[in-house]
């Protein structure tokens, strides 16, 4: 087929801009698909990690039920060593704290808490294992070490517990007039509605406190 001079000059132009451009054009497209397939990966990845995680976690939900201490630590240590950054990891970690706990088993109890703690993904999750860890700690009478842990930044939705707990830590130093405040501030964060609202205002009568709520700003 002929062309025309405008049309030829044009045609060259192109094959020029190619010869110069083409290759770096090539390897751009290149690295795009190479960035696309390893995200689609990825997510396939993601899946069948979760998908696996879930079985084992109803492996540990199985020996809870069965009470085999054996096999609880056995299903937990694989989910945490395995796929410690699916939610199972956490949740399996809290359920086998429990575990522990319900089997006076304060190792495992302890264990299982401090690494969701160190390992969770979620604020929530370790907020829990924090709150959890620190009702231990207190049981233990390590005061010191169970404040510290409800030191942290907590969610928002957990600050009465928080509040809450930091006040049976003072009233167990005796520190009654720091864990009056600390009840009524749990009071103040906590609905009416809440299953824990008329036990910390029992407490706050125990202490001789407001039945009041106060505005905390």
């Amino acid at each position: 087929m002929a062309y025309d001079h405008e049309e030829q000059e044009q045609i060259d132009a192109l094959k020029a801009w190619w010869k110069q451009y083409g290759n770096l054009i090539t390897w751009i497209l290149i690295a795009i698909l190479a960035i696309f397939s390893a995200w689609k990966g990825w997510g396939v990845y993601q899946v069948k990690q979760s998908v696996q995680a879930s079985m084992l976690f109803e492996e540990l939900q199985k020996a809870i039920q069965e009470k085999d201490q054996a096999k609880v630590l056995r299903a937990v240590s694989d989910i945490e060593e395995k796929y410690p950054s699916t939610n199972y990891a956490q949740m399996g970690g809290l359920l086998a704290a429990k575990f522990g706990f319900d089997a006076n088993d304060l190792k495992t109890t302890k264990l299982q808490l401090n690494w969701v703690i160190e390992h969770g993904k979620t604020d929530e999750f370790k907020s829990l294992a924090r709150i959890r860890l620190a009702a231990v700690l207190l049981d233990e009478k390590s005061y010191d070490d169970a404040a510290k842990l409800l030191a942290a930044d907590f969610p928002a939705e957990f600050a009465s517990v928080v509040a809450d707990q930091k006040g049976d830590i003072l009233m167990a130093q005796n520190k009654i007039e720091d864990a009056r405040a600390s009840y009524q501030l749990a009071l103040d964060k906590a609905s009416d509605k809440s299953p824990g609202y008329q036990l910390i205002q029992l407490k706050i009568d125990a202490v001789g406190g407001s039945k009041s709520k106060v505005v905390v700003k």
